[in-house]
């Protein structure tokens, strides 16, 4: 490595703001303004450090719709490992770096709190609103076909209880996650007025499931990772609940630009890149990946729609 390539990893991470700003995207994908409301700082300061950070190579940035999200570049250049392995280690005794990781907490548990506040307030009328979706039903349907009687099978963000309701229909004993009281509320109603009283519900979020390891034969999560902070997250999550052998069954949307969605319908994700899907259920250790797109959503004014699926793997043969 040469002179002036050292010299510019020690100038670029000389400023102690844009050492706290990369410890940040090392954690999570942030845009300009979770940094400016963590940090405390303006934007044109938070900006003016991303464009000498991105310069460097040291980030990754995506748009989303009309935002920009950042995250640290997995795959550092030359020589700026070490150096920011020397500098985790100099941060590890530092109380801005336990202030700012508890700020990030805050943070993520605010928007976290949004989006329960948007579905609380919905609650019963989300079926109305649901509509918008146009086929969710005959979707959730279909995708419950998917599962062979008598499996255990827990629905993540059952909302009003529509797949939960499928998946009973056919013979699985459900167990139905939200984060909204009430939307369990009118999950409840639903179900019970199906003759699915039996199905158990449990309040708890994608990111942190009220199931233990292993509990589940398998994991749906129908038309819910848009409206979660952190998807790849959420699937780690459907990973741990599976037993071995179980499978995850993700619905959602193609990656779209209907910026209205974000107003009238609360989510936080324009839908995904099928690849960022795929890499996220191979880093959460699943094996047999899926991804099919969904035929007759083609043409619609809504996005497209698509399946995903992977299996947890066996695990190593007894002796």
């Amino acid at each position: 490595m040469s002179i002036d390539a050292v010299q510019k990893i020690f100038k670029t991470l000389s400023d102690p703001t844009r050492i706290r700003i990369l410890a940040l995207l090392e954690r999570e994908e942030l845009a300009v303004q979770d940094l400016m409301a963590i940090l405390g700082m303006a934007q044109s300061r938070v900006s003016r450090h991303l464009g000498i950070l991105r310069e460097a190579g040291l980030l990754a940035d995506r748009r989303d719709g009309t935002f920009v999200f950042y995250r640290m570049n997995p795959d550092l250049p030359d020589g700026w490992r070490s150096a920011w392995s020397l500098v985790a280690k100099a941060r590890a005794e530092d109380p801005t770096a336990a202030r700012d990781s508890a700020a990030l907490s805050v943070h993520h548990d605010s928007r976290q709190a949004r989006t329960r506040a948007f579905f609380d307030a919905v609650g019963p009328e989300w079926d109305a609103l649901r509509k918008v979706f146009n086929d969710d039903s005959l979707r959730a349907r279909a995708v419950a076909r998917l599962m062979p009687a008598g499996l255990t099978v827990a629905d993540i963000g059952t909302g009003t209880g529509i797949l939960a309701r499928e998946l009973h229909a056919l013979g699985c004993r459900v167990v139905a996650v939200d984060h909204s009281p009430r939307m369990l509320e009118a999950a409840r109603a639903n179900l019970d007025e199906a003759g699915a009283s039996d199905v158990e519900l449990r309040e708890g979020s994608a990111e942190a499931l009220p199931l233990t390891d292993g509990e589940v034969d398998a994991a749906f999560a129908h038309m819910v990772l848009h409206y979660l902070a952190n998807p790849a997250e959420a699937i780690t999550e459907m990973v741990r609940v599976l037993a071995p052998g179980g499978v995850v069954v993700l619905v959602d949307f193609e990656r779209h630009d209907r910026e209205w969605m974000r107003e009238e319908l609360g989510v936080v994700w324009l839908g995904f890149p099928l690849e960022d899907v795929r890499g996220w259920l191979a880093e959460a250790g699943l094996e047999d990946v899926r991804i099919e797109l969904d035929a007759d959503s083609a043409g619609r004014e809504l996005p497209k729609t698509f399946i995903a699926s992977g299996r947890k793997p066996l695990g190593p043969a007894r002796p």
